[in-house]
């Protein structure tokens, strides 16, 4: 099986249990590092559910999210411009984001929006500021393409993804596989990270665990950092601006009447 990031023989290195019944094989890039499983023939049934039951974390990842993305968004582009959420859930995410002030909208082709219904995104002949996308490298079946798509819509993308230890975990002994529901078929190294970002000419900025930012312009690789201590400081206020919760109330009466 060749690598789906940089075209190299992967290697076989073990198999694992999805979805508790389907014994799927894993194969490893020797070349970019990048992990991935044999063709996902179950991922019907693994989206049975676009969002898996055993996300409970979905709440408190999208208010830590939030508050992350506000800071690093309105210290490396124009906080007043346009944004889109790629694989946007329940629209959580994009609620939180307008509820801060900045104006985002929501894609996904999968679930449903269901917190910021009026905010659907466009990604046909579209540009935004800067895109998002949280937790959803990893589901990706055909990476490149996915990515290609976010990169025709911005030259900003701020993502997160585990990244695989450089020891590689068995399946036992690494949450991140998330074999009880089978939707995590693309894992990515650093050097993986690293190979897109040169093949398409994006600088990567990475905390080296599980955020990122590609860039078309150099970002200081400390932008991480500098996040953590505004957050620990208490000072995400200064980059919020004023919400849109009221205006977007009303401009949704207004385009109801209109009907």
């Amino acid at each position: 099986m060749n690598c789906k990031i940089c075209n190299e023989e992967s290697s076989y290195i073990f198999d694992g249990q999805i979805l508790n019944k389907y014994t799927v094989q894993y194969f490893k890039c020797p070349n970019c590092g990048f992990l991935q499983t044999q063709k996902p023939y179950w991922l019907k049934e693994s989206y049975s559910d676009a969002i898996s039951i055993s996300d409970t974390g979905i709440m408190v990842r999208n208010n830590n999210l939030a508050k992350i993305a506000a800071i690093i968004l309105s210290l490396v582009c124009d906080k007043s411009g346009t944004f889109l959420d790629y694989g946007g859930g329940y629209g959580i995410f994009t609620r939180l984001m307008r509820d801060k002030g900045f104006d985002f909208y929501w894609y996904d082709k999968y679930a449903t929006n269901l917190a910021a219904r009026g905010f659907e995104g466009k990604v046909e002949n579209n540009r935004y500021t800067a895109v998002t996308s949280f937790e959803n490298f990893e589901h990706f079946e055909n990476p490149l393409k996915e990515i290609e798509n976010i990169f025709s819509l911005t030259d900003t993308v701020l993502f997160s993804t585990e990244l695989v230890p450089k020891q590689t975990p068995k399946p036992n002994e690494w949450w991140y596989y998330c074999l009880e529901h089978g939707q995590h078929i693309s894992l990515f190294s650093k050097e993986s990270l690293e190979y897109i970002a040169e093949k398409y000419g994006y600088f990567l900025i990475s905390n080296n665990q599980n955020l990122h930012i590609f860039s078309k312009k150099k970002i200081t690789n400390n932008i991480f950092i500098v996040e953590k201590i505004i957050r620990k400081l208490h000072l995400e206020c200064f980059f919020n601006q004023k919400s849109e919760a009221d205006s977007d109330m009303h401009l949704i009466i207004k385009k109801m009447g209109k009907k």
